[in-house]
C-alpha cells in the first residue's frame, strides 16, 4: 500500500451512558490526539445490558460537528437501510458543513435484526441488504453532487464489511477507506481480493485507505494486547487507521493513549 501516516479512530459506542459522558469522551478524544472519533448506527446496545442507555447516531454526529474543531468524524458505521439514501447524502452535507469538513461517510449494509425489528424495517437476507446498498451508494453520489450549498470538501466514504463478491467490489467503486476486524493473516488476503476488484475497473487500490479496529481484550478477560505486539504486523500488511472501541459509563481512553503514543513514534 502506498505510504501514507497512521492515524489513530476512536469508536465512543453509545451506550449505558448518560450523554454528558458521551460528551465528556468526545473532548478528552480531541484533547488527547485521536484522529477520528466514531459513534455506531444501532437503536440498543449490542453488549451489556440489551435494553440499556443509548442514543441515535446522526443527531449525535451533528452535535459533535460543533463541539470539536480539528478531529474528524463519522460512524462506524451507518447502516444503509435506516434512510433514505437521498436524504442521508442530505445529512451527511449539511453535518460536514456544521464541522467545517471534517465529516466521514461510514455506511455498511447492516446487520443487527433487533434494530430492523423493533423499529419496523424489513430485516431481509445479508445479500439483499448489500443489493441494497449497491443501489444506494451512486444515489448518495449523485445527490451529493447535486445539494446546494455542497459538502465542504469532498466526503471521504468508508465502507465496513470484509465480503470478498459484493462489500469488496463496492470498496473499489466508490470508497476512500475501507474497515475490517481481520487479523493479519486475513487482512492479507482480503486485501489481495480488494487489489483484483480495484484492477477490474482501473482503479490503484493505494487510493484506498485501510482501516483496522484493534486494542480488544485478549481470551480470557486479558488485557488488549501492547500496540507494540499488534500494530507492527498490521502497519506491515497495509493498515493506516487503527480504531479503538469504548463503552460506557465510563469510556476509559488509556487503551488509545497507548495508541496513541505509538502512531506518533511510527510517523517520527
Amino acid at each position: 500500500m502506498t505510504d501514507r501516516p497512521v492515524r489513530i479512530g476512536v469508536q465512543i459506542q453509545p451506550q449505558h451512558a448518560s450523554y454528558d459522558k458521551i460528551r465528556d469522551a468526545v473532548r478528552r478524544a480531541e484533547d488527547i490526539g485521536v484522529d477520528v472519533a466514531f459513534n455506531w448506527d444501532h437503536f440498543y446496545p449490542l453488549t451489556g445490558d440489551p435494553d440499556g442507555l443509548h442514543f441515535e447516531c446522526w443527531t449525535m454526529l451533528a452535535a459533535w460537528a460543533e463541539q470539536t474543531s480539528r478531529i474528524e468524524i463519522g460512524a462506524l458505521v451507518t447502516c444503509n437501510s435506516y434512510r433514505n439514501p437521498d436524504l442521508l447524502a442530505d445529512m451527511a452535507r449539511t453535518v460536514d458543513n456544521i464541522a467545517d469538513g471534517r465529516l466521514i461517510l461510514g455506511i455498511g449494509s447492516g446487520w443487527f435484526e433487533k434494530d430492523y425489528d423493533n423499529y419496523g424495517y424489513e430485516f431481509g437476507t445479508a445479500g439483499g441488504r448489500l443489493d441494497d446498498l449497491a443501489e444506494a451508494l451512486p444515489r448518495i453520489e449523485s445527490r451529493l453532487a447535486a445539494l446546494n450549498p455542497a459538502p465542504v470538501r469532498p466526503i471521504p466514504v468508508l465502507i465496513g464489511g470484509g465480503g470478498e463478491k459484493k462489500t469488496l467490489r463496492l470498496v473499489a467503486q466508490y470508497a476512500n477507506i475501507w474497515h475490517t476486524f481481520a487479523d493479519v493473516e486475513v487482512l492479507h488476503h482480503k486485501l489481495e481480493v480488494l487489489r483484483g476488484h480495484c484492477d477490474a475497473i482501473g482503479r490503484p487500490v493505494d487510493e484506498i485507505e485501510v482501516s483496522v479496529g484493534v486494542g480488544g481484550r485478549g481470551r480470557d478477560g486479558n488485557p488488549p494486547p501492547a500496540p507494540s505486539d499488534e500494530g507492527p504486523q498490521l502497519h506491515e500488511a497495509g493498515a493506516r487507521l487503527f480504531t479503538i472501541g469504548v463503552s460506557g459509563p465510563d469510556y476509559d481512553l488509556s487503551t488509545v493513549e497507548q495508541w496513541i503514543a505509538w502512531r506518533d513514534e511510527v510517523n517520527g
